[in-house]
């Protein structure tokens, strides 16, 4: 910051795309000569300030860096994405959709495009989607459907399934949409947090932000750099998936089929196979899989000799690796999806756990970066996110344990497969994989209370989730006269409904609830306005 005379150090509140700090602690004062003159005003502070290029850098252009850039642009933080990748990734991996990401793009209007994308590629299903646990398929019929935390979430019935590559080009368009940008081509090499900022060192030059969130996949560069440490367990087996065109699909028994070496599944999408080989992980993890690695497993698993033909999608490989970052945060660098845990790919854990990790810090980033919010609040990402990862990663590696070709395991999966044949057994499970039992413990003793919201219908017939689209917290508001309205003016948009049930509800811009009443009593909505909401609303509009 330079006036005509030389600054030793510069003092004052930073500004989003402006000034942001960094470490140190000064006055604000000119020089002239050996001459040290004060200015009129002394800022004593803890910070320098330089300038910064953006308010957040974001790296890596999967689902969980654009969802996470959308949500921060949509409440108003300007946002940088680098993804070292020219072009984006073909390779088919995650399609499985569960009841929160579901709701998270329903709120913010993706989810008719999301449906009409399934529609194109998987055609209308069959039945609802159910999943499957370590290759024992789940039946739909046996589901009761009835049961409270599945009945809740009407988005059970909708989006099921959608190919990883036709998401990030939504995602894309509706981040860059909002104001994100993306840029393609761009690979991290270093990072210095400053202690109030960071400076990213790419190998197009260093770029300066507030902070930087990792969402550059397992491999995490920002995550090495960081000196996060990424404890867990080994890979056992080799997997793989692709699509593909079969000569002679008769000889593929449709579903998962266990073998001495291992389990294939064929379908339910047409030309889909995966294969799971055990023995430990691939000899070169980082090796491009090809049309004959594809056929050779298959052949193996299968003990067939089954001929592919072409491939129709880029295949992946996997492993059973399991891990999770010892912290999802250190200083001005977070870290979400892949980058914070990684894990086999079983029951679509994978993007969900990734896309409930964007929204989950977006809004809070945001709040802390607009100076709604204190630091403090980051801190509660890592423990809301932390145990929710850590669930996932046991749920993956009890389904290794099933799959192994083993007597033992082969024991264990039939008297697993004797308990997934009951109706409490199959819906237990659809519950963990729908993500519907999910419950942060938050004060309040309300069933809605650390909840994802119920996918709640006005009494106009418009869901609730339409009236989300500009982000922000949400106060539902059922009581005559309108008695929680004015407690939450300016901190969170007011819906207004003369439908019956729930009489109010505090709703966080990630979808939980923080605050519910049944009655027309409004305690503990101000401390839950002031602990979560703050000063006003974390939104472009009010």
């Amino acid at each position: 910051m330079v006036h005509g005379d030389r600054v030793l150090a510069a003092a004052g509140p930073g500004v989003p795309g402006g000034c942001g700090p960094v470490a140190g602690g000064a006055a604000l004062f000119r020089v002239h000569g050996d001459n040290y003159n004060l200015t009129r005003t002394l800022f004593v502070f803890r910070t320098v300030f330089v300038k910064t290029d953006v308010d957040v850098i974001v790296t890596g252009a999967g689902p969980v860096g654009l969802a996470l850039a959308a949500e921060l642009a949509l409440a108003g933080v300007s946002v940088r994405v680098l993804e070292r990748r020219d072009v984006p990734d073909p390779a088919t991996r995650a399609q499985s959709i569960n009841v929160p990401t579901a709701q998270a793009l329903a709120r913010r209007g993706l989810l008719p495009a999301l449906e009409e994308i399934q529609r194109e590629t998987l055609g209308v299903p069959r039945s609802r989607f159910t999943g499957h646990f370590a290759g024992m398929s789940l039946d739909p019929d046996r589901v009761d459907w009835a049961d409270p935390e599945l009945a809740a979430y009407t988005a059970v019935e909708g989006a099921r399934m959608i190919p990883q590559p036709r998401l990030e080009a939504l995602l894309a368009a509706h981040a860059e949409r909002l104001g994100a940008a993306v840029l393609r081509g761009v690979e991290v090499t270093s990072l210095q947090d400053t202690g109030a900022g960071v400076v990213v060192g790419t190998d197009t030059g260093p770029m300066r932000a507030g902070w930087l969130v990792g969402c550059d996949g397992g491999h995490s560069t920002v995550r090495r750099l960081a000196g996060i440490a990424f404890p867990g367990t080994d890979p056992e087996i080799t997997g793989c998936q692709a699509i593909v065109d079969i000569a002679d699909p008769e000889k593929l028994a449709e579903g998962w089929s266990w073998s001495p070496r291992g389990v294939y599944r064929y379908g339910p999408q047409p030309g889909r196979v995966a294969t799971v080989e055990f023995g430990g992980g691939p000899a070169d993890r980082t090796a491009q899989v090809t049309l004959e690695d594809v056929q050779s497993s298959l052949r193996r698993v299968s003990g067939t000799d089954v001929t592919l033909t072409s491939l129709r999608a880029a295949p992946t490989r996997w492993t059973d690796n399991a891990r999770q970052a010892s912290a999802y945060r250190s200083g001005r660098v977070l870290l979400a999806g892949d980058a914070a845990h990684v894990h086999p790919p079983f029951g679509g854990q994978g993007l969900n756990l990734g896309m409930g990790d964007a929204v989950n810090l977006a809004w809070k980033l945001a709040a802390v970066v607009s100076g709604r919010a204190e630091e403090a609040l980051l801190d509660t990402y890592d423990a809301e996110r932390r145990p929710v990862g850590a669930w996932v990663l046991d749920w993956t590696r009890a389904q290794i344990g099933v799959l192994r070709g083993d007597p033992k395991s082969g024991a264990l999966r039939g008297v697993l497969a004797d308990l997934l044949g009951t109706r409490d057994g199959t819906t237990y499970a659809v519950k963990q994989i729908a993500g519907v039992t999910q419950r942060l413990p938050l004060p309040g003793s309300h069933p809605w209370t650390g909840r994802y919201v119920p996918d709640v219908v006005l009494s106009d017939g418009s869901p609730l989730a339409d009236h989300a689209h500009e982000g922000g917290f949400l106060l539902l508001d059922r009581t005559p006269g309108a008695v929680f309205a004015e407690s939450g003016k300016g901190r969170a948009r007011i819906v207004r409904d003369g439908g019956t049930g729930v009489a109010g509800a505090l709703i966080r811009p990630d979808g939980v609830v923080v605050w519910a009443s049944d009655t027309t009593d409004p305690a503990g909505l101000e401390p839950a306005l002031r602990q979560w909401a703050g000063s006003g609303p974390l939104s472009r509009t009010s």
